[in-house]
C-alpha cells in the first residue's frame, strides 16, 4: 500500500468514524415496547387468542434473559381469558424468579461490556406487589382463601424486603400502601380481623406520613372507614378514637348479613420504558464532576463515584463530553375516568387505591443517578475495551510483517519499516473503529418493564343484598355489569374497563 494510499484510507476512517455518531439515531426506536407492540395491541383490542399466538412467536420475550418478562405476561393473559388456575401458574412462576433475583457474573460482565437489555430481567420493585395483587385475586375467585391468605403473608416479606433495601426512608419506595390495604382485605375476607386492622392501620400511617398522598394517590376515604372499623370490631376502644379524631370520622354500626364486595377496577395501560440521550459534559470541579441538562432544560450537577465502580482517576483525565442512554417512563394513560357503581339500590364512587403513572415514573426518578452512573461506568468500560483491541491489533500486525529484504539499503529498510508501522496503525485503527461501532449500537437503555399492567387501579366496598346482585359500572355512559352472588363476608373482585 502507497503512502499516499495510506493517507486516503485515514481520511476515510474519520468519515467512517463521524457516520459512528449517527448509529444511535438510527437504532434508538429499537426498544422492548416496540418489539412487542403487535402483543399489546392485540391486548388493547381483547383478542387475546391473537396476543397469545403473538407472545409465543416473539423470539425477545422466549430468550432466556426474559424469562421474568414472559411469565408475567402470560399470567395477566390468561387471568383476562379467566383462567385463573393457568394466570397463577405462570405469576407463581414469576414470584419464585423475583424471589431469587440476583445477578450473575455474566449479567454483570454482559451490562458493563454490551449493554443492560442483555442482562437477565429481574423486575421493577412495585412489579413484584402486583404480582401479589393478581394471585390474591385469582385464589378469592377460586375459592382457595387460604391460599390468598399466604398471598397476604408474603405481601409482609415483599414488604420487609423493600424497607431493607432503602433502609425505611420515606424519600424512596420503601413502602407499598395499595399492597397493604390490599392486605387487610385479604385477611378481613378470611375473617381475621386483628390482622387486617394491623395491615389497614399501617397502609394509612404511609399516607400519614407523607401527608396524606402517596405515589399520586389521596388517602382513600374508605381506608380510613377500614381501619376505625376493624378497631372498633376488635374492642380497640383507645386507637379507634385515637384515628376517628385524626381522620375526622366516625364509627357507625354496620350488619351486613349477605356480605359485601370490594371491586377493583382497572383501567388504562402502565407508562412505558423509552430511551432518551443524556449528554453529559466535565466540569471545574475536579475529577467525576460533570454537569447535563435536566428535563427541565436545565444545567444539574452529577457527581460520578468512579471508585466505586473500580475506575481510576486516570481514566477520567481526558473526558470531555459523552452520550449516555437512560430509560425514562412515557405515561400513556394521563387520567383515570370518571366512573360509578351501582348495586340496584344506591350509586357509589370508586377511590383511587394504586396510581401506576405516579410509581413507576418516580420510583425510575428516584434511581435516575444510579442509572446515569452505570451508564458512564459502562461507557468507560467499552472505551477501556476500545482501546484495547486498537493496540491488540497494532500488536498483531506487527508481529505477522517480518518480511525484510536483506539486500535493501539502509535507507530502503528504514522505508519499509516505517510502512510496516504505518500499516499497524490502520490495523489498530480499523480494528479500533469497528469496536467502537458495535459498541454505539449496543449503548441501548433497559427499556423493559410489565407492559400489561393497569394505569389506574381504583376500588369501592358495597354492601350485598341476598342472592344475585347485579352490579352496573358506568363509565362515560358505557355500562357492564357484573353478576355477583351474597356471602358471609367479604369478596374481591377485578374488573378491567376500557
Amino acid at each position: 500500500m502507497g503512502f499516499l494510499n495510506f493517507l486516503q484510507m485515514k481520511s476515510i476512517l474519520k468519515r467512517v468514524g463521524a457516520a459512528v455518531l449517527l448509529v444511535p439515531v438510527l437504532f434508538s426506536c429499537a426498544t422492548y415496547n416496540k418489539s412487542m407492540d403487535s402483543y399489546y395491541t392485540h391486548i388493547r383490542e381483547h383478542n387475546y387468542e391473537a396476543a397469545m399466538r403473538s407472545i409465543e412467536k416473539n423470539k425477545l420475550i422466549k430468550k432466556d434473559r426474559n424469562a421474568l418478562l414472559y411469565n408475567l405476561e402470560m399470567g395477566k393473559l390468561y387471568r383476562l381469558q379467566n383462567d385463573l388456575v393457568s394466570s397463577n401458574f405462570f405469576l407463581n412462576r414469576a414470584d419464585g424468579m423475583m424471589e431469587n433475583n440476583k445477578k450473575t457474573i455474566g449479567d454483570f460482565a454482559l451490562g458493563n461490556l454490551i449493554s443492560p437489555m442483555r442482562q437477565t430481567y429481574l423486575g421493577e420493585d412495585f412489579e413484584q406487589f402486583m404480582v401479589h395483587y393478581y394471585k390474591a385475586l385469582n385464589y378469592t375467585a377460586l375459592g382457595q382463601k387460604e391460599d390468598a391468605v399466604v398471598e397476604a403473608r408474603r405481601i409482609t416479606l415483599s414488604t420487609n424486603t423493600q424497607d431493607d433495601k432503602f433502609k425505611n426512608k420515606d424519600s424512596r419506595y420503601s413502602k407499598d400502601a395499595f399492597a397493604l390495604n390490599l392486605q387487610g382485605m385479604i385477611y378481613e375476607s378470611a375473617g381475621d380481623i386483628n390482622n387486617a386492622f394491623i395491615a389497614y392501620r399501617n397502609a394509612a400511617e404511609i399516607y400519614l406520613k407523607n401527608n396524606n398522598k402517596y405515589y399520586g394517590v389521596q388517602l382513600p376515604a374508605q381506608l380510613k372507614a377500614d381501619v376505625v372499623r376493624t378497631a372498633a370490631a376488635l374492642g380497640f376502644t383507645g386507637e379507634q378514637q385515637q384515628y376517628e379524631k385524626l381522620f375526622n370520622t366516625s364509627f357507625a354500626l354496620q350488619n351486613n348479613e349477605a356480605g359485601e364486595a370490594v371491586i377493583f377496577i382497572e383501567e388504562g395501560q402502565a407508562p412505558i420504558k423509552e430511551e432518551k440521550n443524556f449528554f453529559i459534559t466535565s466540569n471545574s470541579n475536579g475529577i467525576g464532576s460533570f454537569n447535563y441538562i435536566n428535563e427541565s432544560g436545565t444545567s444539574s450537577d452529577f457527581n460520578f463515584n468512579y471508585a466505586q465502580y473500580g475506575i481510576g482517576a486516570e481514566k477520567l483525565s481526558s473526558v470531555r463530553a459523552l452520550r449516555l442512554a437512560l430509560p425514562v417512563y412515557s405515561v400513556q394513560y394521563a387520567n383515570p375516568q370518571n366512573i360509578s357503581i351501582n348495586n340496584g339500590v344506591d350509586n357509589y364512587t370508586p377511590q383511587l387505591a394504586q396510581n401506576m403513572n405516579s410509581v413507576a415514573v418516580n420510583i425510575l426518578k428516584e434511581r435516575f443517578f444510579t442509572e446515569m452512573a452505570n451508564a458512564l461506568a459502562r461507557h468507560l468500560t467499552k472505551k477501556l475495551v476500545e482501546k484495547g483491541t486498537q493496540a491488540a491489533a497494532e500488536s498483531i500486525a506487527k508481529s505477522n510483517d517480518k518480511k525484510t529484504d536483506t539486500t535493501a539499503t539502509k535507507e530502503e529498510k528504514e522505508k519499509q519499516q516505517q510502512k510496516k508501522e504505518e500499516k499497524a496503525v490502520m490495523a489498530g485503527e480499523v480494528a479500533g473503529l469497528l469496536m467502537n461501532v458495535v459498541n454505539t449500537i449496543t449503548e441501548k437503555a433497559d427499556t423493559r418493564n410489565w407492559q400489561s399492567l393497569p394505569a389506574f387501579v381504583s376500588y369501592v366496598r358495597i354492601p350485598l343484598m341476598q342472592g344475585e346482585n347485579i352490579v352496573t359500572i358506568n363509565v362515560g355512559g358505557k355500562t357492564q355489569t357484573l353478576k355477583v352472588n351474597s356471602g358471609k363476608g367479604l369478596q374481591l373482585i377485578g374488573v378491567g374497563i376500557d
